[in-house]
């Protein structure tokens, strides 16, 4: 007996051991989704809200975690810089994806920011149609560093219509990234992945989705009286499609040239449709999540992005497109529910900006608005011509910012310092300019906050202007569509309606709740870090959300 109390203890304290480490394993989830939704102001939760069936937007907003203050802190607020600030944890500084389109300083040359001639399209008889990469991207990814801290076992997808709506958040290590080709209908890639479209994603192509679903044209969900949260339809704020003599419902694509077609699928529901209908094929077809490894899968629809410049905020075709992708997201996560399976996925939804209201749609109603005249750089630089007898003394206005002609400057031995005091003085004079700062002093203008650290976190000197214009409030650089006004919307601006998006989190480990707390764009990556125990990506300025992972993680 005595000889047995020993071993008995030893077993004890040997089977003890076992369970805390067993209990010590990292513990994630078989798959992670991103879900950007493109220009989808934070308020489109509750401004349709009421329609909203409850497996979409009201499953995560009720069932998930929902930080209602989550700001962009950066300028200016574009797609590019947008996607890459959620999964870098990091602003354009240090990314370096400091617009959509950018001038490299060094060379005084136009870059995209997804731009890459040393590589060629996938999928497309045009081998020139998809020269993209995440080469232009300085940092790692949260999606980088999950591929990293697996070594290499973890597989990341993006998929997106815009091409930097897929590449940027699937980062360096993706296992591949796939954009919309308006010129085929099909989805495309760049030998940057791979040499060769994935057998499941041929397989997509030939059945030719982009055809049939713009077969079905752009009806109404519901009847159009019932809409109340739109204008009528048909205002001097909507732009129609091609071969429309007015933005009005149903809209059709039947005598469209197939170009044209597939061009305007990128705007209307259906763009949201294939988007998460080639999700569904990806996960299928790599069997994403079914392994011992988190997967990671990123995806960005873009519909409501290109509807929202064509149609503006109020349009009728705004809510429509939101009370269909209601019905997309409940059908998508029904579909994770299945495939995956309900808590062992982990769901956040966000967007990469807003957007402003049209700018006559808010002076017809007395708020003060505008945009800023699309000729600014010509009459700035006669401006300057009149005083230095040189001229374009400012190479490019463009992301609100200004790029002053280095060699031009140099060349006629002029002052560059007095050159920027001259822009100043101009701008001064017009009542629609609130700030014009010089990157190289921002401390000489005085900035409130956010906008002084959104500027400063904006700039990044080998891809920025030398000078940024802040707006007015309601203010906008937007060009002129339909006569003397200007149709649908745009953003980039430090102001609520751009800054603002929505943050849900749902899934695997997450707390019911929310919280009104601001919460920064760049909390979201070190957010995932910490749910996933792996290292931030290598640019990470932010910081985990409180509160949001239930106690026992």
């Amino acid at each position: 007996m005595k000889r047995f109390i020993p071993v008995l203890l030893i077993l004890l304290i040997s089977f003890s051991a076992c369970m805390k480490k067993e209990k010590a394993e990292v513990q994630r989830p078989k798959l992670v989704i991103g879900l950007v939704i493109d220009q989808m102001r934070w308020d489109y939760l509750y401004r349709y809200n009421q329609r909203y069936g409850h497996d979409g937007f009201k499953r995560l907003m009720g069932h998930g975690f929902n930080c209602e203050n989550t700001m962009i802190n950066y300028l200016p607020a574009f797609t590019g810089p947008g996607h890459t600030c959620i999964y870098t944890g990091s602003v354009p500084s240090i990314h370096g994806i400091a617009a959509n389109d950018w001038i490299e300083n060094l060379t005084n040359k136009p870059m995209y920011c997804v731009q890459d001639t040393t590589v060629h399209g996938v999928g497309s008889t045009d081998k020139s149609v998809g020269q993209m990469s995440p080469r232009n991207l300085l940092t790692t990814t949260i999606t980088d560093e999950l591929r990293l801290a697996t070594n290499l076992r973890s597989r990341v997808y993006g998929i997106s219509i815009k091409d930097r709506g897929a590449i940027l958040p699937a980062g360096h290590l993706a296992n591949g990234a796939y954009w919309y080709d308006e010129n085929t209908g099909n989805f495309i890639s760049s030998s940057y992945y791979s040499n060769a479209s994935p057998q499941w994603l041929q397989d997509f192509n030939k059945r030719r989705v982009a055809d049939s679903l713009l077969k079905q044209n752009w009806t109404l969900l519901y009847p159009a009286n019932t809409y109340i949260q739109s204008t009528v339809d048909a205002t001097n704020y909507e732009k129609g499609f091609k071969g429309e003599k007015a933005p009005v419902f149903p809209h059709t694509f039947d005598s469209m040239e197939k170009k044209d077609a597939y061009t305007a699928l990128k705007t209307i529901p259906a763009g949201n449709t294939i988007a998460l209908d080639l999700a569904r094929e990806c996960i299928a077809g790599e069997k994403l999540g079914q392994t011992d490894n988190t997967d990671f899968l990123c995806v960005s629809l873009s519909a409501t992005d290109y509807a929202g410049h064509q149609f503006g905020p109020n349009a009728i075709e705004l809510e429509d497109m939101y009370l269909r992708l209601d019905n997309e997201i409940a059908m998508f996560l029904n579909y994770l529910d299945k495939t995956v399976g309900k808590g062992n996925y982990l769901f956040f939804l966000t967007a990469d900006h807003g957007a402003a209201h049209n700018s006559s749609f808010l002076t017809d109603l007395d708020i003060p608005a505008g945009n800023m005249s699309p000729n600014i750089q010509d009459n700035l630089n006669a401006y300057l011509d009149k005083i230095y007898g040189k001229t374009p003394l400012v190479a490019n206005a463009m992301n609100y910012q200004l790029y002053l002609n280095e060699d031009l400057i140099a060349s006629a031995k002029l002052d560059r310092e007095k050159i920027k005091t001259s822009i100043k003085d101009w701008f001064k004079r017009k009542p629609e300019v609130a700030y014009i700062v010089d990157f190289e002093d921002i401390n000489k203008t005085p900035l409130p906050e956010p906008i002084r650290t959104m500027v400063v976190n904006g700039y990044y000197r080998l891809r920025s202007g030398d000078m940024q214009v802040i707006l007015n409030p309601g203010w906008y650089d937007y060009s002129k569509a339909n006569g003397s006004i200007s149709t649908g919307t745009t953003h980039g601006t430090w102001n609520p309606y751009d800054a603002h998006i929505p943050l849900l989190w749902y899934g695997w480990h997450v707390k019911k709740g929310k919280t009104f707390n601001t919460i920064g764009m760049t909390d979201i990556a070190p957010t995932l870090a910490a749910m996933l125990h792996i290292q931030m990506p290598n640019g990470c300025i932010g910081k985990v959300i409180p509160g949001l992972m239930q106690r026992d993680h």
